[in-house]
């Protein structure tokens, strides 16, 4: 015959079941049915953990209103005998054979009237198992109350393996979300240092309560960040990080070994992170200033610490490693896959920060070889130079700029921009400055050395045009200077005088490297003392702002606004106000600024004493 009440219970329990977070969240829809059977005048639950662990114990008696709960973490040696396998087991037991050592439901059994306990021990997951017993006296009906607890242990179980499951989920998708997040995060910057950084910020305290990250380097591990939940811990850890040589010696012994190592109570003695007294006292008389603020140092009920190690690996090799400190249960310790799938993706951006810095210190080495190392400089004239590289990803420029003394006193300015960027454009680069630079050395006038430049960019076969103008200042016997201008498709010259007008040289001429024989026309006019003439190439007029306008169009007020500053802060000021109004173009900046400062009339007009003075890098 159908019982109708238990079933209908057991429905209850099914669909109560189905909406726990906790297995705990059951004890009424359980206790309460199973006291209503005939025959039962008690029910007591209990969990365990390690075999002999009794975390909790539940019991509720007929005629009670409330149930007794004892929540403990209580050794019980003689339990360990009880641990079932992996199927439910239902036993018999008069409870007048019951020995407390083994049985803590013993004591709450013998004061109800049953004679017999009927318990059902089962596991719940590999950390722990649970029982579930009713007492009863001779009215009931044992093989009916078995049943029963055999189907409440079926939904009991199903409810933790449901529950596990879906924290196993939310633990999966809240995994993928970080490494998701820690991937763009470490992937914004190209700074290895910052890099570092972010991969221990972002851990902390998702993962783990601290984390240290360690570069390799040749001479070994280099201790790069720290951080901690506690602002006081992490001074310590920087300080682990920086000075501890356990911590230095088991990175060195780790080597390139892949897999993530967790170490663990005594596995700890004698590291900074140990949770004894003894430990903690020996570390801050070593390691310390005595604040005892020391991540792993036991005190409260705090958690025993748990370190773990993950060798960053990318492309084939160790870029370092990262240790991350937990003070926390064990069930929210991080798994080994996670941590493996975290330390790749910080190895990759480790190692492509360290690519970048390399090729950014190539590229700044071949630059600088493609540009002069100082300009001369008389009290004659004032010179200086900028340079802005645009281009993010650091592809060497082809923008140039020289100036050259010249056998009669005067200085030839020389300014060019290759078409392009990367190995061949600085090839092209180091040609036309090196030729024109030799050629106007020798006293050939600008026309004359644009044109021979043209010749040998045909006779190379170049691939890309490039542009550029020369301008001399000869002194003249009045004091003036005489500005001869020569232009191959270049941005006309610019010339501040000293009354603060601005006006544009006329030039004209065409692209070098496209056509065999071109011949280059020069114009001439008169500059006076304090008269500043300014070269740049074409990412200083280009550079656009949100809207639209080119940087050209505010340029001569831009100059103007400069009168009467030399030529350095004149050539820094403009490229700095071009980057600053740019927000889009990325090509390099290159100026070349020349300030008259005069002779006096009937001076001898040979060439003057030279000084050099280090050019814009």
């Amino acid at each position: 015959m159908v019982d109708d009440t238990w079933s209908s219970a057991l429905h209850r329990l099914w669909q109560a079941a189905s909406r726990a977070e906790e297995v705990s969240a059951l004890a009424d829809d359980v206790y309460a049915p199973l006291l209503a059977t005939p025959g039962v005048h008690l029910v007591v639950g209990t969990r365990w953990e390690d075999r002999q662990i009794l975390r909790y114990m539940r019991a509720l008696a007929a005629g009670s209103d409330s149930p007794v709960i004892t929540a403990t973490s209580r050794s019980v040696p003689e339990a360990a005998a009880r641990e079932p396998g992996d199927e439910p087991v239902v036993t018999r037991i008069p409870v007048a054979g019951l020995d407390d050592a083994g049985w803590p439901e013993a004591e709450l059994l013998r004061r109800t009237p049953g004679a017999t306990f009927v318990v059902c021990t089962f596991r719940l997951d590999h950390r722990g198992w649970a029982s579930l017993g009713v007492g009863v006296d001779a009215s009931a009906d044992v093989a009916a109350v078995e049943g029963r607890l055999a189907q409440a242990v079926d939904v009991i179980v199903a409810c933790h393996t449901g529950i596990l499951q879906r924290g196993r989920e939310a633990r999966r998708g809240a995994d993928d979300a970080l490494l998701a997040e820690a991937s763009l995060q470490m992937d914004s910057s190209l700074d290895v240092e910052e890099t570092l950084r972010r991969v221990a910020r972002i851990a902390v305290p998702a993962v783990a309560e601290g984390a240290l990250v360690h570069l390799l380097r040749s001479e070994g591990p280099e201790f790069v960040a720290a951080t901690h939940v506690s602002v006081q811990q992490r001074r310590a850890l920087e300080e682990i990080g920086r000075e501890n040589l356990w911590l230095a010696a088991l990175l060195a012994r780790r080597g390139e070994d892949e897999d993530t190592v967790f170490l663990s109570g005594p596995e700890l003695d004698g590291s900074p992170f140990a949770d004894t007294a003894e430990a903690s006292d020996a570390s801050d008389a070593s390691h310390g200033d005595g604040d005892g603020a020391r991540p792993g140092a036991a005190g409260g009920d705090r958690h025993s610490t748990v370190i773990s190690i993950s060798t960053l690996r990318a492309r084939g090799r160790v870029v370092g490693s990262i240790t991350f400190v937990y003070q926390r249960p064990e069930a929210r310790l991080p798994g080994s896959a996670f941590l493996r799938s975290l330390a790749t993706r910080a190895a990759l951006s480790i190692d492509n920060a360290l690519l970048y810095e390399l090729r950014r210190h190539a590229v700044l080495s071949l630059q600088e070889h493609l540009l002069p190392s100082q300009l001369p400089v008389t009290d004659q004239w004032d010179l200086s130079a900028s340079y802005e590289v645009g281009d993010p990803m650091l592809d060497v420029g082809g923008d140039f700029y020289d100036a050259v003394p010249r056998p009669d006193g005067s200085i030839a300015l020389l300014i060019g921009d290759v078409c392009g960027r990367g190995a061949e454009a600085a090839a092209l680069t180091g040609l036309a400055r090196h030729t024109l630079r030799t050629l106007l050395e020798q006293g050939t006038d600008p026309g004359t050395a644009l044109s021979r430049l043209n010749r040998a960019l045909r006779q190379e076969r170049a691939s890309r045009f490039l542009t550029a103008v020369v301008a001399t200042l000869a002194p003249q016997a009045d004091g003036t200077a005489l500005l001869t201008t020569c232009s191959a498709g270049h941005p006309s010259p610019l010339v501040l005088r000293s009354d603060g007008t601005v006006s544009e040289v006329l030039t004209g001429g065409l692209l070098l490297g496209v056509l065999d024989d071109v011949s280059y026309e020069s114009h001439e006019e008169r500059i006076g003392p304090g008269d500043t003439v300014v070269l740049f190439t074409d990412g200083l007029t280009e550079s656009r702002e949100a809207g639209g306008a080119f940087f050209e169009s505010i340029l001569p007020v831009r100059l103007a606004a400069l009168r009467g500053f030399d030529a350095a802060h004149i050539a820094e000021s403009l490229a700095q106000q071009a980057k600053a109004y740019r927000a889009s173009g990325q090509d390099d900046i290159a100026l070349l600024v020349a300030r008259w400062t005069g002779v006096p009339p009937g001076a001898d007009l040979l060439p003057h004493p030279l000084q050099l003075v280090k050019a814009a890098r």
